[in-house]
């Protein structure tokens, strides 16, 4: 497992990482000025279909003011930030690569939600928290990264209430293989995927019990398509974080999901009683 996780955090080492955010974000202005978590949409949604997915995924998850969320794989810290802002909850962001940590934690001292907000770098199989701590968990574009799935979901059930709520938007398999690079991921040694129904084969003995279920496949090839016929958006963007050859990377999950080799999930399930 030690090789897996290596090859994870190398494909997200991201160098220098904050200083670049200074960089280009000194175009909004100056440091002590304020930013919107909308301001930087365009850079810390680091998922097919940006900001209008993480959207959509809390609305479908039920969150609501007041609740304690878990965003797993938190990245930047781009969801935990719309969703602090737009439902007035707590959230708890935890990601594998340090730099994304650091990072996550300069932005939110940008839109100035420190608050309602943390950070820390975790592996998602060995979470630093209680048992039933949080209300919902949520998981976008991170469990193609993670080659141990029942372990991965029952860390995910054990540190939720019962009856609290996994939300997860992620990348499954199709037919045949993937082309590389990808978003994740820019060989298959880091890159483990399943198919929809293995993923939810696997997600329920883990203690969950399905409330939605969507196949988003339609919906993220039509993004790919505006996207290709707007170009990309204008800096700062997802390629401050990954590097110049993000637009490769994301074009091939496009060309993948158009092709059929991969497709996207959306589901939510309800952590069920451990007395059941």
């Amino acid at each position: 497992m030690t090789d897996e996780l290596d090859g994870v955090r190398d494909h997200y080492r991201a160098t220098g990482l904050t200083e670049r955010l200074k960089t280009v974000l000194a175009a909004l202005g100056p440091e002590d000025r304020l930013l919107t978590p909308q301001q930087l949409g365009t850079l810390d949604q680091f998922h097919t279909r940006g900001l209008a997915a993480t959207a959509e995924l809390a609305q479908l998850a039920g969150i609501a003011a007041g609740m304690s969320i878990l965003d797993v794989g938190s990245g930047i810290g781009g969801p935990a930030r719309f969703l602090a802002a737009t439902y007035g909850c707590q959230v708890t962001g935890v990601d594998l690569s340090e730099p994304f940590v650091e990072a996550a934690r300069y932005l939110t001292g940008r839109t100035g939600q420190g608050g309602q907000l943390s950070f820390q770098a975790a592996n998602a199989l060995e979470l630093p928290f209680d048992d039933g701590r949080f209300d919902i968990v949520l998981l976008q574009h991170v469990a193609m990264n993670i080659f141990d799935r029942a372990r991965l979901y029952r860390e995910l059930r054990r540190v939720l209430k019962s009856g609290g709520r996994f939300a997860t938007f992620d990348v499954v398999l199709g037919s045949g293989q993937p082309h590389y690079p990808l978003p994740w991921a820019r060989t298959p040694a880091t890159s483990f995927l399943l198919t929809i129904d293995a993923t939810r084969e696997t997600i329920e003995p883990a203690g969950f019990r399905m409330l939605a279920w969507q196949d988003d496949t339609a919906v993220a090839k039509a993004w790919f398509v505006q996207l290709r016929a707007s170009g990309p958006p204008p800096p700062p963007n997802l390629g401050v974080v990954m590097g110049p050859d993000f637009a490769e990377l994301a074009a091939n999950l496009g060309r993948n999901l158009m092709e059929g080799r991969l497709g996207i999930l959306t589901a939510v399930f309800e952590a069920a009683s451990t007395n059941s």
